[in-house]
């Protein structure tokens, strides 16, 4: 038997104590270069632009993306939704899937679409006219022909459809449909509605309606209880609250974020309705800014994007503020803006022939160029096409 002396118990001690040194000091370097790449990714432009291109390979161009081909003598109407890139034309909404492949093909009669797109439901009507349709993966799940002309569509992300109808002896009337297509209940209005939307948890509808006396526009939003109205085919006594708003301030669009928050974009801002009142959180006119773009149609943020022109230099950014935690992020865009267009957690930049995808964080998601001028862009949280007169590319997000 092998007799451990005191010496080397000392010198097992030693090596072990050179180990965790050696490991504490790897670690340190790892974190501590972790760091400064992160802080000089975040702070240097180019250095962030070399890493996204040459690391993480956010750059594509049209010659190593799927293509779909269409037919440009043909009025396209170009949608994605859940996972399929839609195609209305000449009464047939066709789907693909992100690798170009069809999948469905479904009829309906809608030459005019008025649409709104929520997580996989695809909610299409006829603009002016009494047709809708709600589409969920491959299938029409429902359609109806409503009493009256479809002004505006609204779908929740579990296929609650709100529709604004004109045309009636009302100046508006609000319908409400559950996701098998049943209609629940109706609001009528002697002020027009602007638009409406239904809380994620199905429990309350939200329109904003505006009145015109002489030159002054006059807007309320309204919350309405959904069960409450059921119960009685109507809205009336299902009242929560009613915001009024100050006079010329002109409604643009409403929608409900994550955890149920209101949100409301008028002409000068954007604002958060609680309850019976209203906070400011995005302002859409300031001295000295030139606020050319903005919207909220996103999961839980607004935008709005500033261009700043002096003698020496020209700067646009974007700016993001979450609606939960109110944190601002912001991207700097290079070149001049064509379009924005927002959906999910994604805002897309059109520039022309290239367009930037950006995350909520401010990041870039992935740069696409082409030698070409861009047409339009649909996207989703999970790919996008870029739509030409002759093709759709498809970028893989």
């Amino acid at each position: 038997m092998k007799i451990i002396g005191i010496d080397d118990i000392e010198v097992k001690k030693k090596q072990l104590n050179s180990k965790k040194i050696i490991i504490v000091a790897v670690s340190a370097v790892i974190i501590i270069t972790f760091i400064v790449l992160f802080c000089l990714y975040m702070g240097n432009r180019s250095f962030r632009d070399f890493t996204d291109k040459y690391i993480f390979m956010k750059n594509v161009t049209e010659n190593n993306v799927v293509a779909i081909s269409i037919d440009e003598s043909e009025n396209n109407n170009v949608y994605t939704y859940d996972k399929y890139i839609s195609i209305l034309s000449q009464n047939t909404l066709v789907g693909y899937n992100k690798f170009g492949n069809k999948e469905y093909e479904l009829k309906m009669q809608v030459s005019n679409p008025i649409v709104d797109i929520n997580n996989q439901y695809l909610l299409i009507g006829e603009k002016q006219g009494k047709k809708l349709y709600l589409v969920a993966g491959d299938n029409i799940v429902w359609e109806q022909e409503l009493d009256g002309n479809i002004s505006r569509v609204s779908v929740n992300k579990n296929g609650y459809v709100s529709v604004i109808l004109s045309g009636t002896s009302y100046k508006s009337i609000i319908q409400v449909f559950d996701n098998n297509g049943k209609s629940l209940f109706k609001t009528y209005l002697n002020m027009t509605a602007v638009d409406s939307d239904i809380s994620s948890d199905n429990k309350n509808l939200s329109f904003v309606e505006i009145s015109t006396n002489g030159t002054l526009v006059q807007s309320m939003i309204e919350t309405i209880s959904i069960p409450k109205a059921k119960e009685q085919d109507t809205s009336s006594n299902s009242i929560i609250y009613k915001v009024k708003m100050p006079s010329d301030k002109v409604p643009l669009n409403l929608k409900y974020h994550d955890g149920n928050k209101l949100i409301c974009m008028f002409n000068d801002s954007i604002v958060l309705i609680k309850n019976d009142t209203y906070e400011e959180i995005m302002p859409l006119k300031e001295e000295g800014k030139k606020i050319t773009y903005s919207g909220i149609e996103l999961d839980n943020s607004c935008f709005r994007i500033i261009e700043k022109n002096s003698i020496l230099n020209s700067e646009t950014t974007l700016e993001i503020l979450n609606t939960n935690g109110r944190k601002t992020s912001y991207f700097v865009i290079d070149g001049s803006m064509k379009e924005v267009y927002c959906m999910d957690s994604v805002i897309v930049l059109n520039l022309g022939s290239e367009a930037d995808f950006i995350g909520m964080n401010g990041w870039l998601i992935k740069k696409y160029t082409s030698n070409q001028e861009i047409r339009k862009i649909v996207v989703n949280s999970n790919f996008a096409g870029i739509v030409y007169r002759n093709k759709i590319e498809i970028v893989d997000l």
